[in-house]
């Protein structure tokens, strides 16, 4: 589902350049719970934002449900993320003039979804559709923000610390909805995180460090999200 092949990533210039990314090669299969962790600074977000198409690689390349996303134009890869992925991050980017149903609403459209009221039901805010993110609890928001990018019908969610910014409870619930509704619809998911304990929910656990992968492990028994440490 995902090749990512000798990818290098470098910020700056000249005696000042940062390497984020050093030959870093990695492959995920379609359906898959992959879980990125690393310290801070190990280049577990710049990996996320190369296989997901919002950066472009200084070097390798990345196939994504077999398109070469690193060939794309900014045309091509705009329409690709309009339609074959979904975001999920810490901060959750919803529009503060729109209610739960319109935020929701806003993706579905993007990719002819009709059946978004069923997507809000399922994160549990059909109760709520009505109301604008100032009016929700932080964990809410957060089920929003999930809500809006299932709406897409996404083909691969990419996820930056979604639990990061939530209690633990919360954080639990948040991960047991993204577990169900990937078990349901099948989506590829691929969630850095600083929390090491979520690694024993994912198919496949990628270890950054200093810019390289240091380990790749899968788990032949996943933990739900209750069962896992914190």
């Amino acid at each position: 589902m995902i090749l990512a092949e000798n990818l290098c990533k470098f910020y700056g210039s000249g005696d000042a350049a940062c390497a984020a990314l050093k030959d870093v090669s990695l492959e995920i299969g379609k359906g898959e719970f992959a879980v990125v962790l690393g310290q801070s600074g190990s280049g577990k977000s710049t990996l996320l934002s190369v296989l997901s198409g919002l950066e472009k690689p200084d070097g390798g390349r990345v196939v994504c449900d077999g398109e070469e996303i690193t060939a794309m134009t900014e045309k091509q890869l705009t329409r690709f993320r309009k339609g074959a992925v979904g975001f999920v991050f810490q901060q959750y980017f919803l529009l503060p003039h729109l209610t739960v149903e319109g935020n929701v609403r806003l993706c579905a459209d993007l990719a002819g979804n009709k059946d978004y009221g069923e997507i809000v039901r399922a994160v549990g805010l059909w109760e709520k559709r009505k109301r604008r993110p100032a009016e929700l609890s932080g964990g809410e928001q957060q089920r929003v923000s999930i809500a809006r990018a299932l709406a897409k019908n996404p083909k691969v969610l990419f996820l930056d610390e979604p639990t990061g910014a939530l209690d633990e409870a919360t954080g639990r619930s948040v991960l047991d909805l993204l577990r169900r509704a990937q078990e349901e619809l099948g989506f590829t998911s691929v969630m850095v995180t600083h929390n090491p304990s979520i690694a024993d929910m994912a198919d496949r656990v990628v270890v950054m460090n200093s810019g390289k992968i240091a380990e790749i492990r899968t788990n032949a028994q996943k933990k739900t999200a209750f069962e896992i440490g914190w």
